[in-house]
């Protein structure tokens, strides 16, 4: 029983003294018995590189690509029969016409149906930061997050090729969404974002007179 005692005793000293007290902080690197590819060679993205001229690992789109599909779509994309009345249409993708300027207007028909799917994709990927009403008071607002506020001036100014450019490549603090959701998702979001601004915005000369009755106005 003793040299069982002492067996025991010397397991629980020797296990304490390589893996140490459970919480405790170290900073020395963890003992990895099966490190798998964690260190594996790898490029990381935004870091320098030594090997191209303009010194960064990531690199630019090469001059003349045109886009074809996006992630959403790829069966279709890659089909014998494939064919995309978008494909290089850079005021669809981009929000641009062929000068570099931003479009005034969404480059498809404005249907309740696509602001309804913008409506759904703004409460998705928009509402935590801007707020349902997109006046910036999101939840994200007490936590030093501060958003755009839709309603202000410049903002119900702006071209609709930029709120779409900003939505898919971001800006500042506001990460794009172009991975996120398709170019017609993203023209949704702007029509929606559009309708906000005009929810708090409105003229009642803009209702007609049955309406106006309606509202007692």
């Amino acid at each position: 029983m003793r040299i069982f005692l002492a067996i025991y005793l010397f397991a629980v000293i020797a296990a304490v003294s390589i893996l140490g007290f459970r919480g405790s902080t170290s900073t020395k690197p963890p003992l990895e018995v099966f490190p798998d590819m964690d260190h594996q060679a790898r490029y990381k993205p935004q870091a320098e590189n030594e090997f191209f001229a303009d010194g960064r690992n990531d690199r630019p789109i090469p001059a003349g690509t045109v886009a074809r599909g996006n992630y959403f779509n790829q069966v279709e994309v890659f089909s014998e029969d494939f064919e995309d009345e978008h494909l290089g249409d850079t005021v669809f993708h981009d929000g641009k016409n062929a000068d570099g300027s931003f479009v005034q207007a969404p480059p498809l028909e404005v249907t309740f149906e696509l602001i309804e799917q913008g409506r759904e994709k703004y409460a998705i990927f928009c509402t935590a930061c801007h707020g349902a009403a997109g006046d910036g008071n999101g939840v994200t607002k007490p936590y030093g997050v501060l958003a755009a506020n839709y309603h202000d001036d410049r903002l119900r100014g702006e071209s609709d090729g930029y709120i779409y450019d900003v939505i898919m490549n971001g800006k500042g603090l506001m990460l794009p969404l172009k991975d996120r959701i398709s170019p017609e998702e993203g023209w949704a979001i702007v029509l929606y974002v559009r309708a906000l601004q005009l929810s708090q915005n409105a003229n009642a000369e803009d209702l007609t007179a049955a309406q106006r009755t309606a509202l007692g106005l």
